[in-house]
């Protein structure tokens, strides 16, 4: 499949990008609202990869571009830009088979990190309401360690919940999550519970901050 990363040129598009091209053989695009940047990163990617040993050719472009020349279209976006992202790709989206979102809304304080999700009650929530009729959309992996998902020499040995209401497009995003050694996709329902698995990101975020040795801290389930 091919996968657009808009806002690939971020943290966790960039662990995303890296861990795709080097476990799968999808063919990944970088999006950015600046071609120039997505386009400088993607070799910067392909720099990486190949000093693992790995060929690979990743493709930037304006998000518009990559999300027309995409299967699947990953939101890798701060959750303030998601709604204006959406509305910037969604004549391009015609072809899509589904829409992810691993954003989470978040504030800080003196104590630390707290869930703050919009007025649709998640992000995840939101983006459904802002896509276009009859695209599915599915919310995944929330929660990582972007740093340990760009890290390749790293185990990641982590889970990633899914929500969505519709069953096809969460089996597409569970064999992408799949296919990246290390990570086990887990089904946690339609997207009335996005916020529940949402909320766990600024959690992490708390434990890692305040506990030594629990800087790239995930989740996994037994």
């Amino acid at each position: 499949m091919r996968i657009a990363l808009l806002g690939g040129t971020g943290d966790i598009g960039q662990g995303l990008a890296l861990r795709w091209a080097f476990d799968t053989d999808h063919e990944v695009v970088i999006g950015s609202r600046d071609p120039e940047k997505a386009r400088t990163m993607a070799n910067e990617y392909e720099t990486e990869l190949d000093s693992m040993g790995v060929s690979r050719s990743i493709n930037g472009f304006a998000n518009e571009m990559a999300a027309e020349r995409a299967d699947i279209v990953v939101l890798a976006v701060p959750p303030f830009h998601v709604r204006d992202t959406v509305e910037s790709v969604a004549d391009r989206l015609d072809d899509v088979d589904v829409l992810v979102t691993p954003a989470v809304g978040m504030d800080r304080d003196e104590n630390g990190i707290h869930y703050k999700p919009p007025k649709a009650g998640s992000v995840t929530e939101l983006v459904a309401e802002t896509a276009p009729d009859g695209i599915p959309v599915v919310g995944a992996f929330h929660g990582l360690s972007a740093g340990r998902l760009a890290d390749l020499e790293a185990e990641l040995s982590q889970d990633t919940l899914l929500v969505g209401d519709d069953e096809d497009a969460k089996e597409t995003v569970r064999l992408l999550a799949d296919g990246i050694e290390g990570l086990r996709a887990l089904d946690a329902g339609g997207l009335a519970n996005s916020a529940e698995v949402e909320s766990m990101t600024p959690l992490l975020i708390n434990l890692a901050v305040n506990n030594d040795g629990l800087h790239d801290v995930g989740v996994t389930f037994e």
